[in-house]
């Protein structure tokens, strides 16, 4: 199996300054769905801060796709989910994102001169064209043989999927 990522516009309207998350789930229990997500993290042994606001991804995005063109640029993946997930940082603001790649031994000034460019911006331009277009709606989605499971699922849900894909059991089965 090989993983390819791919790039989704979680929020693309959000400001580069932020938005409360209070604000953007108006209406909505914030401590349920916070609660849901620790434990869903904390069973799949991945760290989850106390966040109270989102950013705009899209440059994140865009430093990502240039560091995959870098050997040992895959490690800004985990960088970023750190970053946005557990310390909140602002991954919009472009001194936070060069943080971000000097921490995983990445050039800066060349990282620098990728966002200042938008080098990558067409390619991540693909990248939502091709969420959109295979029915992706959130983060983070796996996708294999036409088949699709968004958000963050229970580790016997991604399993089912696995099984599912090999044919170990029926697509009805899946979905139990």
């Amino acid at each position: 199996m090989s993983i390819r990522w791919v790039h989704f516009p979680l929020h693309p309207d959000t400001p580069t300054s932020g938005l409360a998350l209070d604000e953007l789930f108006r209406g909505r229990d914030m401590s349920g769905m916070q609660q849901q997500m620790q434990a869903r993290m904390e069973e799949a042994g991945l760290e989850y801060g106390d966040r109270s606001m989102t950013y705009n991804s899209r440059l994140a995005q865009e430093l990502a796709k240039w560091a995959e063109t870098r050997d040992g640029g895959d490690a800004i993946h985990k960088a970023l989910f750190r970053a946005y997930f557990v310390a909140n940082r602002n991954i919009a603001e472009i001194d936070v994102l060069l943080e971000i790649a000097g921490s995983v031994g990445l050039d800066t000034i060349q990282a620098g001169k990728a966002l200042e460019q938008r080098t990558f911006q067409a390619q991540v331009d693909k990248d939502w064209q091709y969420s959109y277009a295979a029915g992706i709606s959130g983060v983070p989605a796996f996708l294999a043989q036409n088949q699709v499971v968004v958000g963050c699922q229970p580790y016997e849900m991604l399993e089912r999927f696995i099984q599912q894909l090999r044919g170990d059991i029926c697509r009805s089965e899946f979905f139990k």
